[in-house]
């Protein structure tokens, strides 16, 4: 069984159709002036414009990348270094993405200086916090909209409108949102944002980048052709035909799958419930949160490292993580608890089932009969 959507993604048939096709039929580099070149740069144009109408964009402010890592390196040292003069003062959540947090690390070590705001007891920022971490030199904002361990929802809406009326550019990595909860830039007056293929159903090594075409922006690196000097390196075009049409299906069914998601989310947490399982479902403990994803499911067996569990859930049949894949591997507290406050063993504890579009209603429930074999066998 596999409960890890929220580190990665099967690819969709559909999605698969399309880099198939794409690959055949349009394989001319878009940067080539002839005909087969043309043909290439028309369809990249035409998934811009699919994906721009995703999220209430215009097309000119999407630039395809290789991933959402990517794309948020590049919108937030692009635009910081490129609005610097007004000062370098930054402003970032403790509960964001490795990405994120290198890219603030990165601009750091050239002079920036960043704040990093503090969470609730359910990962929600204040918006009182950030008001107050406003300062005459802040030029730019970093705060994820779904967290991609326990799967908060930030109010980027009331977030986008405060910085606005400050003046200053904002950021979210969408990656764990996009095609699972609605997202509209102008709206929420996001500056930036950041969007992954492969959390959707598309393939890896793919992403987008939308940053507000009235906003002057800085190339990380100078003298580069590609996505309009946005980035270095020749365009997947076949993987980005495949990513917009996984895009434009998920996009489609939003609203049906969310409550799907809320039923699965509530099973697996009565479930829990009526056995008396040890468990803590993090963030929303009685499974009622409008604030969170319900298909990140965040969990801690109390007295069992995650790792353990992690490791018997695999031998049992079942794949799910301790937390995000690009820190997998390392038996480290997991930085989203700590920010809950939740203590370092505690931390260590925390576990991640994250459902998809193909988890169906007796997965849930034969996940939670293997955390409750493995809590019976490590209960002597």
């Amino acid at each position: 069984m596999y409960l890890d959507y929220a580190a990665t993604t099967p690819m969709s048939e559909q999605a698969l159709e399309a880099y198939i096709k794409a690959s055949r039929n349009f394989y001319g580099n878009t940067m080539s002036p002839h005909d087969f070149g043309t043909e290439a740069h028309q369809l990249l144009e035409a998934t811009r414009l699919e994906l721009a109408r995703c999220l209430n964009a215009h097309s000119s402010g999407i630039y395809f990348t290789s991933g959402g890592s990517e794309s948020s390196l590049l919108a937030i040292t692009s635009l910081a270094r490129a609005h610097h003069y007004k000062g370098k003062h930054l402003i970032t959540t403790k509960i964001e993405h490795p990405s994120i947090d290198s890219a603030i690390q990165l601009l750091e070590s050239e002079g920036f200086t960043c704040t990093y705001l503090p969470v609730n007891k359910d990962g929600r920022i204040d918006l009182g916090d950030l008001q107050n971490a406003i300062r005459e030199d802040t030029i730019l904002v970093s705060i994820g909209h779904v967290n991609n361990e326990i799967g908060v929802i930030q109010p980027i809406e009331e977030i986008g409108q405060l910085l606005a009326e400050h003046h200053i550019l904002f950021h979210t990595d969408a990656v764990q949102s996009f095609g699972k909860r609605p997202i509209d830039v102008k709206k929420a007056k996001i500056t930036s944002l950041s969007i992954s293929s492969h959390k959707i159903y598309g393939p890896k090594g793919v992403g987008a980048c939308y940053i507000d075409p009235s906003i002057h922006w800085q190339p990380f690196l100078s003298h580069v052709s590609h996505e309009h000097g946005f980035r270095q390196g020749t365009i997947n075009t076949p993987g980005i035909a495949a990513f917009i049409t996984a895009a434009m299906d998920i996009v489609k069914y939003m609203d049906i799958e969310y409550k799907r998601m809320e039923e699965l989310k509530h099973s697996f947490v009565r479930e829990v419930r009526r056995r008396a399982l040890p468990v803590v479902i993090e963030g929303c403990d009685t499974g009622e949160s409008p604030h969170h994803l319900p298909s990140i499911l965040p969990l801690r067996v109390l007295g069992l490292e995650g790792q353990l569990v992690m490791l018997e859930c695999n031998r049992r049949g079942l794949a799910l993580s301790t937390g995000a894949a690009c820190k997998a591997g390392q038996s480290l507290p997991s930085k989203t608890m700590r920010a809950l406050g939740r203590s370092e063993n505690e931390a260590l504890e925390f576990i991640r089932i994250s459902l998809g579009v193909k988890t169906t209603s007796s997965e849930v429930f034969k996940a939670v009969d293997i955390l409750e074999s493995i809590i019976l066998a490590h209960s002597h």
